[in-house]
């Protein structure tokens, strides 16, 4: 299966772009861990491109709480705070409670079929312990569900969300068993979709997202320099 996430055209992507997508992903997979110093002079030559996109990139960055620019000081990629986990994981769930709504309401035959064929990778992914894949893999499969409800536009404020739960994610998800709670968490909503039982969805997706309370407990418990707060 191709997984990609949504991205800009490639006629429209620039330098800024590239480096921006290769640092998060760094950050969010704790290749970057959190109070890592960052340097725009040391980013620039290793990314073989000016200052400039790699000041646009930290910027973006920056906006969205991965790093903290300070001015005459190096960058940190920024500790995780709890309040902002928190806050966020409340708009994501209101979000995606709407959206498997209407997904009960609007799905095709073929948004299923993605849907399923998507699962049967993560499963595979599991069994490997590809995180990285199955990573990519939970992204594309909320992707689906916003194609299949027909606001695919909702998955960029989902995305932009998940962002700041990331590094928690790739904690939970280093061993098989997290994995495999995930994907099953995933089938069981695939499953209220297919029923279309908005009730079952909405239960569903909720669990899900409750997840999180676990996983930041364990991380907080075991990797207590990650948190600011």
């Amino acid at each position: 299966m191709n997984v990609q996430y949504p991205a800009r055209t490639a006629e429209r992507r620039t330098s800024a772009d590239d480096v921006f997508e290769r640092l998060r992903s760094d950050i969010v997979n704790l290749r970057l861990a959190p109070g890592t110093k960052l340097s725009e002079v040391e980013v620039a030559k290793h990314s073989d491109v000016s200052r400039q996109p790699v000041r646009e990139a930290f910027i973006r960055l920056n906006n969205m709480k991965l790093l903290q620019v300070r001015p005459q000081k190096a960058t940190l990629v920024r500790k995780i705070s709890v309040k902002d986990i928190l806050n966020t994981r409340f708009i994501r769930t209101a979000i995606e409670v709407e959206v498997v709504r209407k997904a009960c309401e609007a799905a095709q035959q073929e948004d299923l079929a993605r849907i399923e064929g998507n699962l049967k990778a993560q499963k595979r992914a599991a069994n490997k312990r590809d995180t990285d894949l199955f990573h990519r893999l939970d992204y594309e499969f909320h992707h689906l569900i916003c194609i299949a409800a027909k606001v695919e536009f909702a998955f960029a404020a989902i995305e932009q969300n998940k962002s700041h739960v990331d590094r928690l994610c790739m904690l939970s998800l280093a061993n098989k068993d997290g994995m495999l709670e995930l994907y099953r968490d995933h089938s069981g909503i695939f499953e209220a979709l297919k029923q279309r039982d908005e009730d079952a969805i909405v239960a569903a997706t909720r669990l899900h997202l409750t997840r999180l309370d676990e996983t930041l407990a364990d991380a907080r418990r075991n990797h207590p320099d990650f948190f600011d707060d």
